[in-house]
């Protein structure tokens, strides 16, 4: 008898099942990859696997039992390592892109460079968030509500020193201006770099919790920062600002499937940022051939 009479193949259901946890695992990998759970997920799995095959080579019953028994738990320490992830990702599937890239958003998108640039100039330190499709209110009802239209000179004028709201983080949603004098989360990772300031680590914890994207301006350096998805990227210019600001809030999101928004990471790495550069300049080509073809 040879091999392959003794192979049963699957029926037709059995297939789709393959099929279906084939396609649920490749994306939870793309998903969770780069993640800062991932690292320690991948660790505790290998380790499972070689104590799971050191306790069957050595027949040691006792331990094999006892891990057999704790991979059930896998599931509650999963939720935990990528509890962030999971929040952001759900809020994501039930939301609304806020951003479409129209005329009005790219205004708006001006108006938070040059109110930046121009605090950075003055070392005048800012915190800015900008809303995206997960809400933040229970934040913004941390501060004072506003509710204008954004301006440069309004946004500016709200970080001045001795202005009452300049102690505090401001939240823009669209073209306005939310709330300002909000207390952002800090970031409790404890690798993060001893140098980064309080604005710095209440610009990553915001971000690690919503999808939204924040701005810092360093007091004692005029520094420009920008965070996204839990990470931080600092040194920024006036030019590269308006590229990565361009390249997450206007990039065409309406042509994304929500799937393809929620596995989406912005590596803010310098070779992150350079093909952020690189993505940028393609749309800004597309929409002048599509311009140009209009005519």
């Amino acid at each position: 008898m040879t091999i392959l009479n003794q192979l049963h193949l699957p029926e037709w259901s059995g297939v789709l099942e393959i099929l279906v946890l084939a396609v649920a695992f490749y994306y939870l990998i793309i998903f969770f990859h780069g993640t800062r759970g991932a690292a320690v997920l991948t660790g505790l799995v290998v380790l499972l696997v070689v104590l799971m095959f050191v306790t069957h080579v050595f027949h040691l019953n006792t331990l094999s039992w006892i891990i057999q028994h704790f991979t059930v738990y896998l599931v509650i320490a999963f939720v935990v390592i990528f509890q962030p992830e999971i929040r952001r990702a759900l809020a994501e599937l039930g939301t609304q892109p806020v951003f479409s890239g129209n005329t009005e958003n790219r205004e708006v998108v001006d108006d938070l460079v040059k109110a930046i640039c121009q605090l950075a100039d003055k070392k005048i330190g800012a915190l800015v968030a900008i809303e995206r499709e997960i809400k933040t209110r229970h934040i913004q009802e941390s501060g004072t509500t506003i509710d204008s239209r954004l301006t440069p000179e309004l946004l500016a004028s709200i970080f001045y020193p001795h202005t009452p709201l300049h102690d505090g983080g401001v939240i823009v949603r669209g073209d306005r201006i939310m709330a300002a004098g909000c207390f952002f989360p800090l970031s409790q990772r404890y690798e993060l770099s001893k140098s980064l300031g309080t604005r710095h680590r209440a610009a990553i914890g915001f971000t690690e919790e919503t999808d939204a994207v924040v701005l810092v301006v360093s007091e004692e350096t005029g520094t420009i920062s920008i965070a996204y998805r839990g990470r931080i990227s600092r040194g920024i210019d006036e030019h590269r600002l308006h590229r990565i600001l361009n390249a997450i809030l206007l990039r065409g999101r309406k042509q994304e499937s929500r799937l393809s928004r929620v596995k989406k990471q912005l590596d803010l790495s310098p070779e992150g940022l350079a093909r952020t550069d690189r993505i940028s300049n393609e749309l800004l080509d597309e929409n002048e051939a599509r311009f140009y073809k209009d005519l």
